[in-house]
C-alpha cells in the first residue's frame, strides 16, 4: 500500500471521527433520539465493517478469496452509506457542517477506492491466504481507528435497540391537565421546554400562538400560529394565558461581558414587549407565567430554601431578579403573574443532562469538584406540567420553584445517573481546571448550587410524576425503574423535606416572595 493511500485513509479516519463526535454525539445526540433508530442501526453495522477492514489492512494482506471478501465488504459499505444518506434526509434536518463533512467523506472515499481497487484485484488473483504484514505507524493508526469504530458500532446497535424505550409519553395527556380550551401565547417556543409545552397544548386541543425568531427554521406546523413580532397580534385578539420562556441560552458558552449582556437583554426585551402587548389588548390574559431560575437565590451551602428564601449576590441572581422585576408590573394590569424559578431540567433532548449522557454511557462520568454542591432538578415533562398548573391554578401567584421535592448533591446525582446506565461514575472533574476554563460559569452553574424545595407547588396540589432521581433517570434513559414512582412515590417522599415550608406558603399564597 502506498503512502498516498495511507494518507487518504488517515484523513478519512479523522473526518469520520469528527463527524461522529461533533455531529452525532455532541450536536445531534443521535443515540438518545428515538426517531433515529434505523440510522443508528446503519451506523452500527457500518462501524463494525470499518473495524474489520481497518484491522485487516493494518496487519495483513488478504489474498485470493479473502481479497474478494474485502471487495464485497467495501461494496456493502457503499450501499449502507447511500441508505444512510436517504434515512438522514428523511428523519432529521442536517446542519450545514454535517452536509459538508459528508460530501468531503464521500469524495475522499472515492479516491481511496480508486487507489485500493487495483491492489485488491491483483491480490484476488493470487492463492487464498492472509499474509501477515506491518506498516509501522500507519498500522497503529489503523488499529486505533478499528478499536474506536468497534466500540461506537456496538454502542450504536445497543442504542438502536434501546430506542423503543425512549419514546416519550403522549404530550396530549399533559395538555389535558389544563381544563377548557385556551389560547396561549408562548415565547421561546423552539426551546427545550417551549417545544414540549406546545406539543402538550396542541395535542390537547388548545390554541397556540408561538413567537419565534425565524419561522423557516422553527419547524412548527399548523394549527400553531407562528409570529416573529408581538406587533403582529391585533389589539382585539383573545389570549387566555401567556408563557414567557424566551431568552439567549445561558449555558452554551463562556460568560464574557458580551455574552452576559445578550443573556440579560434578550430576556428583558421580550418581557417588556409582552408588557406593552398586554397593555394594549382589549381583553387581557388571565395569567402571565414568566421564566426565571433558581439562580435567583444565588449560591448557598446546605440551607434548605423555599420561595421565601433569601438571595445571595451573583450574576445569576442579578439576571433572574431583573427578569422577574420586568414581569412584575403586569400584575397592576389585573393579570396574575407567576415567575417560574426553574431548576436543572432533565431530559435526553436538551439541557445539561443531554451533554452528560455520552461520557457517562462510556463510563467516563463522575462528580464535579467536591461533589457536595446541591443540584435542584426537575424532569422535562414535570416542568411542562408545572407550567400548565401555574396557568390553571388561580392560587399560584408570584415566584414558584420549578424543582422536584428531592434535590441531590452532585455526587449523588452522578451515582444515580451511573446506576441508570449501569456504568461506574468515578471520574471526578477537578474544580481548578473547570474554574480556569469557564470562570464564573463554573462557579455558579457547575461547582455551586442551591437546595431548593417546591413549597408553593406542593401547597397548591401539584403532584410530581418523578419526585426522585432514580425514577427520573429510569424514564429518561429507558431503564427499568428500581422502585415504584408516580403519585404514590411522591406521597412517601415529599413532605419529609418540604412539609413545613409548604404549610407556610399555603397560608400566604397571595403574597409575592
Amino acid at each position: 500500500m502506498t503512502d498516498l493511500l495511507w494518507i487518504l485513509l488517515t484523513l478519512q479516519i479523522a473526518m469520520g471521527a469528527f463527524d461522529t463526535l461533533f455531529h452525532h454525539e455532541l450536536t445531534e445526540r443521535l443515540a438518545w433520539r428515538p426517531s433515529q433508530k434505523a440510522e443508528l442501526r446503519l451506523h452500527g453495522v457500518r462501524n463494525l465493517i470499518y473495524a474489520a477492514l481497518f484491522l485487516m489492512i493494518a496487519w495483513a494482506e488478504p489474498k485470493g478469496l479473502l481479497a474478494i471478501a474485502v471487495m464485497v465488504l467495501l461494496a456493502v459499505e457503499v450501499v449502507i452509506t447511500l441508505t444512510d444518506f436517504v434515512e438522514e434526509d428523511r428523519t432529521r434536518r442536517l446542519p450545514a457542517s454535517e452536509r459538508v463533512t459528508h460530501t468531503l467523506l464521500a469524495l475522499n472515499y472515492g479516491a481511496i477506492l480508486i487507489l485500493l481497487a487495483p491492489l485488491l484485484l491483483a491480490w484476488s488473483n493470487q492463492p487464498t491466504t492472509l499474509a501477515a504484514t506491518s506498516h509501522g505507524l500507519w498500522s497503529l493508526v489503523a488499529s486505533a481507528a478499528a478499536a474506536g469504530v468497534f466500540v461506537f458500532g456496538l454502542r450504536d446497535l445497543a442504542a438502536s435497540e434501546r430506542s423503543d424505550r425512549l419514546v416519550q409519553p403522549d404530550a396530549a395527556l399533559m395538555g389535558r391537565e389544563l381544563p377548557g380550551r385556551r389560547r396561549v401565547l408562548v415565547t421561546g417556543a423552539t426551546g427545550f421546554i417551549g417545544r414540549r409545552l406546545i406539543e402538550a397544548l396542541t395535542g390537547a386541543g388548545h390554541e397556540v400562538i408561538a413567537l419565534v425568531r425565524n419561522p423557516k427554521t422553527a419547524d412548527l406546523a399548523a394549527p400553531i400560529t407562528v409570529i416573529t413580532d408581538l406587533n403582529q397580534i391585533a389589539h382585539d385578539t383573545r389570549i387566555d394565558a401567556v408563557v414567557n420562556l424566551a431568552g439567549e441560552p445561558i449555558s452554551d458558552g463562556l460568560w464574557t461581558l458580551a455574552k452576559r449582556r445578550r443573556i440579560l437583554r434578550s430576556r428583558l426585551k421580550v418581557t417588556r414587549d409582552l408588557r406593552r402587548l398586554i397593555a394594549r389588548l382589549e381583553r387581557r390574559p388571565e395569567v402571565l407565567v414568566s421564566g426565571s431560575a433558581i439562580g435567583w437565590y444565588g449560591l448557598h451551602a446546605d440551607e434548605i430554601l423555599d420561595e421565601t428564601g433569601p438571595a445571595n449576590p451573583c450574576f445569576s441572581h442579578r439576571l433572574c431578579d431583573a427578569w422577574e422585576n420586568a414581569a412584575a408590573p403586569v400584575e397592576a394590569m389585573g393579570v396574575r403573574v407567576v415567575t417560574l424559578r426553574i431548576g436543572l431540567v432533565l431530559g435526553a433532548g436538551g439541557g445539561m443532562l443531554s451533554r452528560l449522557l455520552t461520557p457517562f454511557e462510556f463510563g467516563l462520568g463522575g462528580p464535579m469538584g467536591s461533589g457536595r454542591q446541591w443540584m435542584s432538578w426537575i424532569t422535562h415533562d414535570d416542568c411542562v406540567r408545572l407550567i400548565l398548573h401555574a396557568v390553571a391554578e388561580p392560587r399560584v401567584r408570584g415566584a414558584m420553584n420549578a424543582v422536584a421535592p428531592q434535590p441531590a448533591t452532585n455526587r449523588d446525582f452522578a451515582r444515580a445517573l451511573g446506576r441508570a446506565l449501569h456504568r461506574p461514575a468515578l471520574l471526578a472533574a477537578p474544580a481548578a481546571p473547570l474554574r480556569l476554563a469557564l470562570g464564573a460559569f463554573a462557579d455558579e452553574l457547575l461547582l455551586g448550587g442551591q437546595r431548593i424545595m417546591p413549597a408553593k407547588a406542593l401547597a397548591t396540589g401539584f403532584r410530581f410524576r418523578h419526585p426522585d432521581l432514580d425514577s427520573a433517570f429510569a424514564a429518561i434513559v429507558g431503564a427499568r425503574p428500581r422502585r415504584a414512582t408516580g403519585v404514590k412515590g411522591y406521597d412517601r417522599l415529599s413532605w419529609s423535606a418540604a412539609g413545613p415550608a409548604a404549610a407556610h406558603v399555603e397560608g400566604d399564597l397571595s403574597s409575592r416572595p
